[in-house]
């Protein structure tokens, strides 16, 4: 049966090269690597040579027809259409009807070739210059992986683009970054050039997998000679949250410091609070953590209920610090609890692609997230242990135990569901605890 377009697209590559027929001698070979070339066989002077079109969709199934027709009309003269393709001379003893159709068969289908064989290099090499390649980034990677894809949008759309959206991805240097955010500084918008670089960090890395370029020219400028990177003073996004833990978890860190830094979002407490934690103010059959006074930012006992998922975290810990009274020992000593600096330590040291993130926001996401569910903000401001000014807080005595413990354990939850988001990350035997206590 001869060939539709639908069967064509249709067709699908071998291991081996394998040919598909469609009328008076014209067929479709198609190849391993997937490419699809028309041929046409013909017999002429006792041999059958075959001649070749070049490759679907470049040719339409009606192109190739009309050079099959074409290669025919030729055949039936004597001439052969390999041979001219070849660029042999029209034979001198041919007649004139015949030469004119060969001139005609070079000029449509010969030229045709090379103009079709230009055009796409031509093609392919636009296809390799900042502009398409950021859109097919932007399309193939950005906006299935970000909730808010529009800032990326917005960055090439203003700054990368006009810059050097013209310029072959290989050309591009180091000078060209830093042209694109000086001029961001020069408009006032430290941070924003600080956000296009990193931008532009991912984009060439994409480039790089996708065997492009060999360099990162903006991985190359080193963030703070751009912009000191400061906290956003807004919350993570639930995509961002996910991203960061699931960053922290597939990580090389110390699995003490996974677990401390996942504790610090589940448990809402600043990082002094929980660096400096003994093993005394935490009982885990009620599952509960007392903060002593002493080191509380207002010198008052903070109680935290813990989540089933925060006990199980605290009793792995317990496992790790080896007999310490402190939750989190250092390494070099049982005797002393760990830096000051250590989480934050661990925190640069990941590869991760939330912006200027810093261990406080932590806290600040908790809150944001929780009062959008419609908790009670009088419950969400006990659980960072805020006091309450006024008059509303002379007469706000309560502590709300069983309101923030249920509070606390819906904020666990909603993390894990972050965390997870439809792909399995494997966190450790705290997961495997938590599951068995559940279930």
């Amino acid at each position: 049966m001869a060939l539709t377009d639908t069967k064509l697209r249709k067709l699908k590559s071998r291991d081996k090269p394998y040919q598909v027929p469609d009328e008076d001698g014209l067929f479709v070979e198609i190849m391993p690597g997937g490419s699809m070339p028309w041929r046409y066989r013909y017999r002429l002077a006792g041999k059958q040579p075959k001649a070749t079109l070049g490759e679907y969709p470049a040719y339409s199934l009606g192109e190739a027809r009309q050079w099959r027709d074409d290669c025919a009309a030729l055949v039936k003269r004597g001439l052969s259409p390999m041979a001219l393709k070849r660029g042999d001379p029209i034979p001198e003893d041919a007649k004139p009807e015949a030469k004119e159709m060969a001139h005609a068969f070079i000029r449509n289908w010969c030229l045709k070739a090379v103009q079709k064989v230009k055009a796409k290099a031509a093609e392919a090499k636009a296809a390799d210059t900042v502009e398409p390649f950021a859109w097919r980034w932007y399309r193939d990677v950005v906006e299935p992986n970000n909730s808010n894809p529009r800032n990326i949008k917005r960055v090439l759309e203003k700054d990368v683009i006009p810059a050097i959206g013209i310029r072959p991805i290989t050309d591009v240097t180091i000078d060209d970054v830093l042209l694109i955010t000086d001029a961001i500084k020069a408009r006032g918008s430290d941070q924003m050039a600080l956000q296009t670089r990193n931008v532009l960090k991912r984009l060439f890395a994409y480039a790089i997998a996708r065997g492009k370029t060999t360099f990162n020219p903006a991985a190359a400028v080193e963030a703070k000679y751009i912009a000191t990177a400061r906290s956003r003073d807004v919350a993570l996004t639930s995509d961002e949250t996910g991203r960061l833990l699931r960053a922290i978890y597939v990580s090389s860190m110390n699995r003490a410091n996974k677990l401390g830094l996942h504790l610090l979002i589940l448990c809402m407490v600043r990082k002094g609070e929980l660096i400096g934690a003994r093993w005394e103010e935490v009982d885990l059959d009620k599952a509960e953590w007392l903060i002593p006074g002493e080191r509380m930012k207002k010198d008052k006992p903070h109680w935290v209920p813990l989540s089933r998922q925060a006990v199980a975290m605290f009793d792995e810990l317990k496992g790790l610090a080896s007999g310490s009274e402190w939750v989190f020992p250092s390494r070099n000593t049982l005797s002393k609890p760990i830096a000051h600096s250590t989480l934050n330590a661990a925190i640069r040291s990941l590869t991760h692609d939330v912006q200027d993130f810093v261990i406080h926001d932590f806290r600040r996401t908790a809150s944001t997230h929780l009062h959008e569910a419609g908790f009670n903000s009088d419950w969400i401001e006990k659980a960072l242990a805020h006091e309450t000014r006024g008059i509303r807080g002379v007469y706000n005595r309560a502590q709300y135990a069983d309101q923030r413990r249920e509070m606390l354990q819906w904020w666990a939850n909603f993390v894990d569901a972050q965390i997870e988001e439809g792909r399995k990350v494997i966190i450790g035997r705290f997961g495997e605890s938590y599951r068995r206590e559940c279930g």
